[in-house]
């Protein structure tokens, strides 16, 4: 590696950009690796998982390119800044920057003073520099903005290379407006919809885009009384860019008609995440994605997602569903997952990701072992087992035990050695002799093991699953459960599975209690429980009190 020249010490650093830990590492090197990788840390200096709070090092590098006048009107406040000057750094850093993120910057202002008034002045300098300093501007995260940063001078020269935008409904008009008048090139865009009042400026933001790849919509308010017009608008808008959308994600808090039109012209997607469940059969058929590459739907919306499977183009790589839990109430499941799993394997032969829900007869069983012999690229599988509710309570027991040990054989028997990942939740249990022979057949394979029974957690279970690391066979089902609330990387407002595995705890009483007003358990986003949180959270660490073997950290 030493004898690598600078240009192929770039290319492997890119490669890493994504890898803050790495990429900091390589700068105690030696000089060239520290003048190859700075570049690379600079693009986006914003979007490494740190404490921004605690890393007041971006707070002087930035403010020492502040004018001497600006450093003395903050000195009169009583703001101390640091005295480096610029012209002694090592890097021109700022040179190196491609990218704004508004909300960093907030923090990163408020190591300067905690004044507000202070602040606001901090951040107009610190923007202005940026649009002097940066060579060009690609993506730009302005949530939460004060600053009409497209009036700066040399604005109308950064923005014209903005390829990435994310933003949300809480700005005024007036920022969509000035957006669309410099940002023609934007390829993907990110709106968060906070409030009751979607701007029209979006659809015009939309509208005037040359090459919109991707295009997403996230609600974060689900009890917002969004009028379902705006949506219609913001359709309209992106029907007129059929012919360059790859990548369409959708969570409107309505449904609106105009939807069941334009989804089927938007014809060149290879991403589509999108609320089918109100969609007629017709409507389905017509929406044909010869490109289609990845689909997440809802488990309740198995039929459509293979009407959807069967009319793409076998390209399909991925398959994801956001809800974990299912009840009797579920029409005609058996059918249609029967049909699904067909359409798995008759459409996507090069599937590596895929969300399986399966009920537990001997016919499921049989097509999800063809599935497994078929789809030799399987990387990652999550399975459900639904078992049949018409079991008597005294052989349910049985009955999950009897489902744990044929999925664990059809999977011994069949599943590619490509499977690294397997998830396996709700219907079913391993009795330790067959998990001891599962384990015995995947010996020498890197494969992680994901389930939420704490039975896992059990002396034996430990002991045998440990025994088999040392082989090669990484297991991790009582770890992640140790501790699920920890991991960095989760966006847990999008984990619902936590909300679901959690929820399915709580006794007859309480669903009793919630359904009565109006809720039903947990067929609707964790976000929707806001007026019963208190609540929610009482019965929460009353379980964890009775569930938990012993409790070590808080």
């Amino acid at each position: 590696m030493t004898k690598l020249n600078k240009d192929v010490l770039f290319l492997i650093f890119e490669e890493f950009q994504d890898d803050s830990k790495s990429l900091f590492s390589c700068l105690m090197v030696n000089r060239l690796w520290c003048e190859t990788v700075i570049p690379i840390l600079w693009k986006n200096p914003w979007c490494y998982d740190i404490n921004y709070y605690d890393k007041n090092y971006l707070f002087i590098i930035i403010s020492s390119y502040l004018s001497d006048y600006i450093k003395e009107f903050l000195t009169r406040q009583g703001i101390q800044l640091p005295l480096i000057p610029c012209e002694s750094l090592s890097f021109d850093y700022l040179s190196f920057c491609r990218s704004i993120n508004v909300n960093t910057i907030n923090i990163i202002t408020s190591i300067g003073s905690s004044l507000i008034y202070i602040q606001f002045i901090l951040k107009q300098e610190f923007y202005g520099l940026f649009m002097k300093k940066f060579p060009e501007l690609k993506y730009l995260d302005m949530r939460s903005i004060e600053h009409q940063i497209f009036y700066f001078p040399e604005a109308n020269l950064r923005f014209e290379s903005l390829c990435e935008l994310i933003c949300d409904t809480s700005m005024d008009s007036s920022y969509f407006y000035g957006l669309s008048w410099l940002c023609q090139h934007i390829q993907r865009l990110i709106i968060f919809n906070e409030d009751s009042g979607v701007h029209n400026g979006i659809a015009k933001l939309i509208s005037v885009q040359k090459n919109l790849k991707y295009f997403e919509w996230k609600e974060l308010n689900w009890f917002s009384v969004t009028k379902s017009d705006y949506y219609k608008e913001i359709l309209l808008a992106l029907e007129k860019k059929a012919d360059t959308i790859n990548h369409l994600k959708l969570l409107f808090i309505h449904q609106h008609p105009t939807l069941y039109k334009v989804l089927p012209k938007l014809h060149k997607l290879k991403t589509l995440i999108v609320d089918l469940e109100e969609f007629s059969e017709e409507q389905l058929k017509a929406c044909v994605y010869r490109d289609l590459e990845v689909i997440k739907a809802g488990f309740y919306e198995l039929r459509a997602a293979s009407i959807i499977i069967e009319n793409s183009g076998g390209y399909i790589k991925k398959i994801l569903f956001p809800s974990y839990e299912f009840d009797d109430y579920v029409d005609n499941f058996d059918g249609d997952s029967l049909i699904f799993i067909r359409k798995v394997y008759e459409y996507c032969p090069s599937i590596e990701y895929l969300s399986l829900a399966i009920s537990s007869s001997k016919e499921h069983f049989i097509e999800f072992e063809k599935l497994l012999k078929i789809c030799q690229n399987l990387k990652l599988l999550i399975i459900i087992i639904v078992y049949n509710y018409d079991i008597e309570m005294d052989d349910i027991e049985r009955k999950l035990l009897e489902n744990g040990e044929e999925l664990l054989k059809i999977l011994s028997r069949s599943a590619p050695t490509n499977l690294r990942e397997i998830r396996i939740i709700y219907d079913y249990k391993f009795s330790l002799k067959v998990l001891e022979e599962f384990l015995e057949n995947w010996k020498g394979y890197a494969l992680s093991i994901l389930t939420c029974d704490p039975i896992y957690k059990e002396e034996n279970y430990i002991k045998l699953i440990n025994k088999y690391k040392n082989n090669g066979c990484e297991t991790v089902i009582p770890i992640l459960w140790k501790n699920p609330w920890c991991y960095s990387g989760i966006n847990y407002n999008d984990k619902d599975y936590l909300f679901t595995i959690i929820a399915s705890y709580l006794s007859d009483d309480i669903r009793e209690f919630l359904t009565r007003q109006g809720i039903k358990l947990p067929l609707v986003p964790h976000q929707s429980l806001l007026l019963y949180s208190i609540y929610l959270k009482q019965e929460f660490y009353g379980l964890f009190m009775k569930k938990f073997s012993k409790f070590s950290r808080s």
